[in-house]
C-alpha cells in the first residue's frame, strides 16, 4: 500500500497535537478523543509531556486514507524543540503547517514556512480554531500568501467563522467562478495552460484537479484547508485534500534508511525509528550502521536487527517508504543511516544535524544537587545527547558538566527529565551565549622525537575554509608514514581539541592537513599521538590567530508607519544591521541582523516605541566578528597553549589524581 509520511508543524499552541488527534479518531484508529489540556493524547506519551501540555519528542502515528496509508508525524512547536522538528523534516513526503485563524502569523510559523520552502516539501496549510472569537479566513487567507511567500489555494469556505455554529463547504470543481479561480492560480506557474486560457478555453475539473496535484507535488502550490481540530469541522475536507499529497517514492536496491528518533522503552531497552529510503529491513538482519566521523569520513560497525515493527500496519518487514521501530542496535543515535552499508551518506537525511537550524547559542553549567551523583549526572546528559545530539554535553573542572540549549524551556524539560528518567535532580546555572572562532590566517607547527618527548612525531597545519564548512581533516603527508591506528588518534584529536580555540571557543570552519608523522616501533602508542597533538595543534593556530564570532538572529519587525525613525535609531543602538525596509498594510516592515546579546533589550523598549503595535519575530542567524576584547570560556584540556601547564595536567591524569 503506497505511504505518506506526513509531518504536522506549527507554532506552538496552534492545535498540532489536537489535529493528530482529530485524524486519528475519524479514521477510527482511536475511540476517544484525547486532549491536550487533560493529557491523554494519543502521541504526546511522556510524562513531562502530559504535564506541560506540549509536544518535546517527535510521535508518530498512522491511519488508513482511502488507497493509502498515512504516518503521521507529530513534532515540537515550542522554538526551543527546533532540532527535534528538523530531525522530521529529513524523513518526511508532506507536511501540514498549521496556523492559529486567531493568532495568525507567528515568529516559528514563519521560521517553518522559509524552511519549507527551502527543502521544497509540498505543504498543505490548515487554518485551525474558526470557531474561536476573533478567527479570520478571508483576510488570513491573503495574509498566508504574502507574509508566508507561498502561493496558496483554498479548497473550501467558512461562514460564522469565529462563532461556534461556523460552518465549513467544500468548493466545487463544477462552480465556474471556482474553476476559474483555479485555473489562473495553476495558471500561473503552466505556460501551456495560461496559453490555453488567453485563447478562451476551459480546462475540464478533472484535468484540473490533476495539475493542482502536480504543483502540490512540487511544492509550488499550498492548499487551504479551514476548520477545527476542536470540533472536527473541516475535518472531512481536509481528509479528503490529503489525497493531494504525493506518497513515498520507494527506491529499488539494498536498504538504506535514517534513524530520526530513539525511545527508551521502561525496561532499558532502546528503539530507533527509522525511515526506509529503498530495500527492505527485517528480524534477525545483519546491517551496517553508518556514522560520520569526525574526520568526515563514514565510521561503520556490523549489528543484528532484532525485532521490526512497521508503524501503522505491525509488519515485520520494512519496505521502502516506512516507517520502523527498529530493536537490536546498541549504540545507535538520531542520524545513523542503517543498510547493508553499500550506499553513501548523501542527502538531506546524512546531514549534519545543524542543517536546516543553527546549533543552540546558550550554554549552561549543570550540577548534581548530591555532589556525589556527578558522575551520574553526566553519564545521564550522555545518553540524553543520543538522542538529541546538539546539547553538546562537555566535562568541566571539578565534576560539573555543561550543554547547550535553544532556551528556558528545554532548561526545564531537561531538569524534569533527569528526574523523572534517572532520579537526578540538577541545578542549572545562568546560561551564557555560546561563541565561535575562525582561524584569522594560517599556521603551522611540528613536533619530533625525541625533543616533542613523546614517542611520536606530528605536524600540522591549520587555515581557513568557506564559513559553514565546519573543520576537515585530511592528510597531507606521505602514505603510510605512520599506522592506522596512529593516524585515527590524531584526527579525533584534532576535532576534540578543536572544542576550545585561543579563546576558549570552538574553533569551526577551518582545514586541518597532517603535515609530518613518525614513530618508533615498538614503542609507540596511541596515547602518544593523543597527547601530543593538542600542543602541535594549539601551537599552529596561535600562529594562524583566530578572530571570536558571536551568535545573532535575523529579524522581521512590522511597526507603524510614523515611528520608523524612532525604532531604526534604536535597532542602530542594538547593533543591528538592516537589510531592508518596506511599506506594508499602513505600516513598515523592517529586516535585518541583531546579535543575540542585544535581543532582549530592543524588545523591552519596542511597545513604548510603537504604542504597543510593533510585531517582532527572529530566528537564530548566522554570526558576526566580535570587536574589541573577545569574551573568554573557562578550559577544560589541560591548556595545551601552555606546555608547563599541559605536561602537569597531564602526569596528573596519568597518575588518577
Amino acid at each position: 500500500m503506497p505511504t505518506v509520511n506526513l509531518g504536522i508543524l506549527a507554532h506552538v499552541d496552534a492545535g498540532k497535537t489536537s489535529l493528530t488527534e482529530r485524524l486519528l479518531y475519524d479514521a477510527g484508529v482511536i475511540d476517544r478523543l484525547g486532549s491536550v489540556d487533560t493529557g491523554n493524547t494519543q502521541t504526546d506519551t511522556g510524562d513531562i509531556e502530559r504535564r506541560r501540555g506540549i509536544t518535546i519528542r517527535t510521535a508518530v502515528a498512522s491511519f488508513p486514507l482511502s488507497d493509502r496509508r498515512v504516518n503521521l508525524i507529530d513534532t515540537p512547536g515550542h522554538p526551543d524543540f527546533i532540532a527535534e522538528v528538523e530531525r522530521a523534516l529529513a524523513v518526511l513526503d508532506a507536511v501540514i503547517l498549521v496556523v492559529s485563524a486567531v493568532e495568525g502569523m507567528q515568529a516559528q510559523t514563519r521560521v517553518l514556512a522559509r524552511t519549507l520552502r527551502r527543502l521544497r516539501l509540498p505543504t498543505l496549510l490548515f487554518v485551525n480554531k474558526i470557531d474561536r472569537t476573533g478567527a479570520r479566513t478571508g483576510e488570513l487567507l491573503d495574509e498566508l500568501a504574502t507574509k508566508l511567500a507561498m502561493p496558496v489555494l483554498p479548497v473550501n469556505s467558512a461562514t460564522g467563522a469565529g462563532t461556534r455554529d461556523v460552518r465549513t463547504v467544500p468548493y466545487h470543481p463544477d462552480d465556474p467562478a471556482y474553476r476559474d479561480l483555479v485555473a489562473t492560480t495553476v495558471a500561473d506557474r503552466d505556460d501551456a495552460l495560461l496559453a490555453e486560457l488567453v485563447d478562451g478555453a476551459t480546462p475540464a475539473p478533472g484535468r484540473l484537479r490533476r495539475l493542482v496535484a502536480a504543483q502540490v507535488a512540487a511544492a509550488t502550490l499550498h492548499p487551504v484547508v479551514f476548520g477545527s481540530a476542536l470540533t472536527g469541522e473541516g475535518a472531512d475536507i481536509l481528509r479528503d485534500t490529503l489525497r493531494l499529497l504525493p506518497t513515498a517514492r520507494p527506491a529499488p536496491g539494498d536498504p538504506d534508511g535514517v534513524v530520526f528518533a530513539l525511545h527508551d522503552s521502561g525496561t532499558g531497552a532502546r528503539h530507533a525509528y527509522v525511515r526506509l529510503r529503498s530495500g527492505e529491513l527485517r528480524n534477525r538482519q545483519r546491517v551496517t550502521v553508518r556514522r560520520r566521523g569526525p574526520d568526515g569520513g563514514v565510521n561503520r560497525h556490523r549489528g543484528t536487527v532484532t525485532a521490526v515493527e512497521v508503524v501503522g500496519s505491525g509488519a515485520s518487514v520494512a519496505a521502502a517508504g516506512d516507517i520502523a521501530k527498529v530493536a537490536g542496535l546498541p549504540g545507535v543515535r538520531v542520524g545513523d543511516r542503517i543498510g547493508t552499508g553499500t550506499g553513501t551518506c548523501t542527502g538531506a537525511d546524512a546531514a549534519d544535524p545543524a542543517a536546516h537550524f543553527p546549533r543552540p547559542a546558550l550554554e549552561t553549567r549543570v550540577v548534581a544537587a548530591d555532589r556525589a551523583r556527578a558522575g551520574d549526572l553526566r553519564a545521564a546528559l550522555t545518553r540524553l545527547a543520543e538522542r538529541d545530539p546538539l546539547i553538546g554535553v562537555r566535562a568541566l573542572p571539578g565534576g560539573d558538566t555543561s550543554v547547550l540549549l535553544y532556551g528556558e524551556v528545554q532548561q526545564e524539560v531537561l531538569a524534569a527529565t533527569l528526574r523523572d528518567e534517572f532520579g537526578i535532580e540538577a541545578r542549572f546555572a545562568r546560561a551564557h551565549l555560546r561563541h565561535i572562532e575562525r582561524p584569522a590566517g594560517s599556521g603551522e607547527a611540528y613536533e619530533a622525537m625525541p625533543h616533542s618527548g613523546f614517542a611520536a612525531t606530528v605536524g600540522l597545519r591549520i587555515e581557513p575554509a568557506p564559513v559553514g564548512s565546519g573543520v576537515t581533516y585530511r592528510v597531507a603527508s606521505e602514505p603510510g608514514l605512520l599506522l592506522k591506528a596512529f593516524h585515527h588518534a590524531v584526527a579525533e584529536t584534532v576535532h576534540a581539541i578543536l572544542e576550545q580555540g585561543l579563546h576558549g571557543w570552538p574553533v569551526t570552519d577551518c582545514a586541518v592537513s597532517l603535515t609530518a608523522g613518525g614513530y618508533a616501533a615498538p614503542v609507540s602508542t596511541s596515547a602518544d599521538f593523543r597527547q601530543l597533538t593538542p600542543l602541535v595543534l594549539m601551537a599552529a593556530l596561535a600562529a594562524a590567530g583566530t578572530r571570536v564570532f558571536e551568535p545573532c538572529h535575523r529579524f522581521e519587525l512590522e511597526v507603524p508607519a510614523d515611528t520608523l525613525g524612532a525604532v531604526l535609531t534604536e535597532l542602530s543602538a542594538a547593533a543591528a544591521t538592516i537589510g531592508g525596509t518596506r511599506p506594508e498594510a499602513g505600516g513598515w516592515l523592517i529586516e535585518g541582523d541583531i546579535p543575540a546579546r542585544t535581543i532582549a533589550g530592543f524588545q523591552r523598549l519596542l511597545p513604548g516605541l510603537t504604542r504597543g503595535e510593533g510585531a517582532w519575530s527572529s530566528r537564530p542567524y548566522g554570526d558576526r566578528a566580535v570587536h574589541g576584547k573577545p569574551p573568554v570560556r573557562e578550559r577544560t584540556d589541560g591548556n595545551p597553549l601552555d606546555r608547563q601547564a599541559y605536561l602537569q595536567d597531564l602526569k596528573r591524569v596519568r597518575q588518577g589524581g
